[in-house]
This record gives C-alpha cells, sequence and structure tokens, in this order.
C-alpha cells in the first residue's frame, strides 16, 4: 500500500461520496489554485500555508472560518449537493480540506495534476485495489 492509499484511507473512513462530492465542488469552485487563493484573501493564509507544507503539521481550520473565507454562498452549494445545510458543509470542510490538500501537496507544491483536473487527481489518490468502506 503506497502513501497516498494510506492518507486516503484515513481520509476517506468509509465515505467517499462526501470525499468525490467535495472534489466536484472544489472544482465547481474554480479548482484547487481559485480555492486557496480565496482562503488566503479570507484571512487564512498561514493556515493554507500549513496545509501545503512538507515542514508543518497542518493547521486546523474552523467551520465559521471556512464560511467566513469562502461565503456563505459557495458552501451552501456544496450543502446542497450533499443534502445538508451551510453550517454542516463548511464543518465538513474544515476537516477535509486541510487532508485533502496536505495529501494533493507531498513534496511541498500542490500537484501539478490537480491544477488542471482535481478529481482525476483525487481518484489516482483513491487507487489502490481494495473497496471503500
Amino acid at each position: 500500500m503506497g502513501f497516498f492509499d494510506d492518507v486516503v484511507g484515513s481520509l476517506l473512513q468509509g465515505d467517499s461520496g462526501k470525499y468525490q462530492a467535495i472534489l466536484t465542488w472544489v472544482n465547481d469552485q474554480g479548482g484547487v489554485q481559485a480555492l486557496l487563493e480565496k482562503l488566503k484573501n479570507g484571512g487564512l493564509g498561514d493556515i493554507v500555508s500549513s496545509w501545503i507544507s512538507n515542514q508543518h503539521n497542518n493547521q486546523s481550520v474552523s467551520a465559521d472560518q471556512i464560511e467566513s473565507a469562502l461565503g456563505t454562498p459557495a458552501v451552501a452549494d456544496l450543502g446542497a449537493k450533499l443534502g445538508t445545510d451551510a453550517s454542516s458543509a463548511s464543518s465538513l470542510l474544515a476537516d477535509y480540506l486541510p487532508r485533502i490538500i496536505d495529501a494533493l501537496s507531498p513534496k511541498g507544491e500542490v500537484d501539478s495534476q490537480a491544477h488542471t483536473d482535481l478529481i482525476s487527481a483525487g481518484m489516482n489518490l483513491l487507487k489502490g485495489g481494495k473497496p471503500f468502506g
């Protein structure tokens, strides 16, 4: 089992649907770089840098910080995809985004494939020959 398989296995904890919904939502927001820029412009630059850097532990982010940086409409859009409200969606993003970005940046920068096609990059993380669950 490879490094990405380990990361994704712990990331998913049996819930690939949420992970895929987040990846689709990130693409809908303009992709990884656009989302990272929105978070940085929303005052979360140091936190985002910790997710990308391989020299620091990932700093946590709160649901309120996510919603403030990205805006309620964007977070509500994810909530609609998941059949939940903006508050639950922002909590989910606060939990998953640090791990997703960290997994996509093993060398201290976001994987180049993720710049153009996050779904493919994310799905490559999921490949490992074992079923979800």
